[in-house]
């Protein structure tokens, strides 16, 4: 049976319809005190709506911070939303121990601060952290391999929760298998807290590859394909009718100049997030304002020039050769 045929277009629209619906119920209760609590929460709550934050963040950058200080710059910046954890990934890597969620104190105290949406870290398989985070009310959270895994072995059921989540991936295989999951959105794992952007060009290729290999594919070998990757059938048949994941997926993991973030949409990311690469350089204002033009004028290499000239090279973090580490420091091979 042949897949039916839509468009990522149609299905980012449809989101749009849904969230315009949810936010009509909402004024019309408060309008006429009307009892339609029960209507707006199924929708506000269902695993559709979850989708539709996401695709608002598209051809945007979210940034990571760790304080109310970096969190107004990287709105200054015109980052789309920040992403809040207790120590930068190039920190995590360089102080070792047990990463955790970022302080719930210091998270509210950048919800109150800011106008974009904010987003905070969980360790992979720690229901319970997530459990706080959405409690506290943050937009998005994200299952992360930068910090130490809690569940070796599982992620979070990310189906039982309202806020929506991002996990990260390597490859087709890793991206459908979170989605199965419940998440919302994916990005390239790359390697965190190097500022070197190899694993997420590497990423990003395998990825596209593999959706290559799909679209050729006829039902039964879809079929022998999905059980190889360990993903359901019509997750598999769903990704390829569109001819790209069902969900968006920005890049991440080692990028720190504007010419980096242009060459992740360049590959088809659907947007950035940048973690140590900002506030890990000397220049972090200027280096954030300069990644958002690039982001949004990738296409356009004047531009993309011009947004690297807003920084100096002197000024960007000095990064980690990726060969210089042992098998046990690489982050990206947590939780897949």
């Amino acid at each position: 049976m042949k897949g039916y045929s839509i468009s990522f277009f149609e299905l980012e629209n449809f989101f749009y319809k849904l969230v315009e619906l949810r936010d009509s119920l909402k004024y019309e209760n408060k309008r006429k005190g009307a009892d339609l609590y029960t209507v707006y929460e199924r929708i506000s709550g269902s695993n559709i709506v979850k989708h539709a934050f996401p695709i608002f963040q598209k051809g945007g950058v979210v940034m990571d911070v760790t304080n109310v200080e970096q969190a107004s710059i990287a709105e200054d910046a015109g980052a789309i939303s920040v992403m809040v954890l207790d120590k930068l990934p190039y920190d995590v890597r360089k102080m070792g121990g047990v990463a955790r969620m970022a302080d719930p104190k210091i998270i509210e105290e950048v919800m109150n601060s800011i106008t974009i949406p904010v987003m905070a870290k969980v360790r992979i398989g720690h229901e319970m952290e997530a459990r706080i985070l959405e409690t506290l009310g943050v937009d998005m959270i994200d299952e992360s391999e930068v910090l130490t895994p809690a569940d070796e072995t599982h992620h979070i059921d990310k189906w039982r929760f309202k806020v929506p989540f991002v996990n990260g991936t390597r490859n087709l295989g890793e991206s459908l298998r979170r989605i199965s999951e419940g998440a919302s959105m994916l990005r390239t794992k790359g390697e965190p807290g190097t500022g070197n952007v190899s694993e997420a060009v590497k990423h990003m290729r395998i990825m596209n590859k593999e959706l290559e290999e799909i679209a050729s594919l006829n039902e039964g070998e879809l079929i022998t394909k999905s059980r190889e990757i360990q993903v359901p059938f019509e997750i598999l048949q769903l990704t390829q009718s569109l001819g790209r994941l069902p969900i968006v997926n920005f890049a991440a993991g080692g990028i720190a100049t504007p010419a980096d973030a242009a060459l992740m949409m360049w590959l088809g990311s659907d947007g950035i997030f940048v973690g140590s690469g900002i506030f890990k350089s000397q220049d972090p204002a200027e280096r954030g304002s300069a990644i958002v033009l690039a982001t949004s004028n990738w296409d356009k290499p004047e531009i993309v020039l011009e947004a690297q000239k807003m920084i100096s090279e002197y000024g960007s973090m000095t990064g980690i050769d990726i060969r210089t580490l042992k098998p046990e420091e690489l982050m990206q091979v947590r939780g897949v």
